[in-house]
């Protein structure tokens, strides 16, 4: 479905979208570096407005957020289209072209989440949000004044303008920001994008609502000691308890370096908890990736593939009392 676009602004017979860091000037006819906002006779439309391409509900550890209600379930949909493109995307069916799609209105979304079972609430994921953006934030609202409790969970790469971020976030409960790496030559000939936009987000992200991170390591691009100090150091200087996620790369879409050395990202994890207080791996099997209390090594989490067991009452260490940001 179409439906007029927020945040943009004429320029003579282009338009202007800020929307997002690119700052996209587009002609009649055309679209923005998205694929998902046209210019049609001087007004911006998105194309992709409640266009679902896929919907099911998964455990929230999938998300991944391991410290926002553990062991629950969330309904997960997304869209087509993304700001950035990314050559090891596993969803570049949907993220770089334009994907078969049901149109669901927000109003059958809240008559869906009100009839499943032991579901926690709406995860916007598997395509970039941020370029969903007036479904997501519709729907996000209409969500949160129909149904009490309900939790909402934005999966996305972060790279969207203050604006638009400062209106979503009084809906939002939980995200998990991608941080791809830590310098501007991988974010630019890898993503397609710049770095400094994805760090604002997370550090006003990280004031209004839980927030965890996901970096995907690969193999020869972004997995050495030093960029890992790097990325770790600027979370910790945003708040040492944000958990990280290393996730394991393989080969993809247009990239085919081989797949991370497990050895490598469990050197790269013990670097990375010289300065947080959480990190997780992820995509590969054997690893122990259970919650620990920082201060006295207590289990307070325990994982095992998506079979959780919680040792914490309300976040806290039963052993010693460490109030951790654990969200039950």
């Amino acid at each position: 479905m179409e439906k007029e676009a927020l945040f943009y602004e004429k320029q003579g017979d282009k338009i202007s979208c800020k929307l997002c860091p690119h700052n996209c000037l587009i002609q009649v006819g055309a679209h923005g570096k998205c694929n998902v906002r046209i210019n049609k006779e001087g007004r911006l439309y998105t194309i992709n407005y409640g266009e679902i391409t896929s919907i099911g509900q998964d455990p929230i550890e999938k998300k991944p957020l391991y410290h926002f209600k553990p062991g629950s379930n969330i309904l997960s949909i997304g869209s087509f289209g993304c700001n950035f493109n990314c050559g090891f995307c596993q969803n570049h069916s949907i993220s770089q072209g334009r994907s078969s799609s049901e149109y669901i209105p927000p109003e059958k979304l809240v008559e869906i989440c009100k009839s499943l079972k032991n579901n926690i609430g709406l995860a916007f994921t598997y395509n970039e949000p941020s370029i969903w953006y007036e479904y997501v934030y519709n729907a996000s609202r209409l969500l949160k004044e129909t149904i009490k409790d309900i939790n909402i969970v934005i999966v996305t790469n972060g790279y969207i303008k203050e604006e638009p971020l400062k209106r979503l976030l009084p809906y939002v409960d939980a995200m998990n920001i991608d941080l791809k790496a830590f310098n501007n030559k991988y974010y630019k000939d890898i993503c397609g994008g710049s770095i400094a936009p994805v760090l604002d987000t997370i550090k006003m992200s990280s004031k209004q609502c839980h927030v965890e991170l996901t970096t995907l390591l690969v193999s020869g691009e972004n997995d050495s000691s030093s960029e890992i100090e790097k990325i770790a150091g600027f979370i910790a200087s945003v708040d040492k308890n944000i958990p990280l996620h290393l996730s394991r790369y393989f080969p993809n879409y247009k990239m085919d370096n081989p797949p991370t050395e497990v050895e490598v990202m469990i050197k790269d994890r013990e670097i990375a908890k010289k300065y947080l207080n959480y990190v997780y791996i992820g995509n590969a099997s054997g690893i122990d990736n259970s919650t620990y209390c920082p201060k006295c090594g207590n289990n307070l989490i325990e994982r095992e593939d998506y079979y959780i067991k919680v040792n914490t009452k309300f976040g806290t260490c039963v052993k010693c009392g460490y109030k951790t940001n654990i969200i039950l």
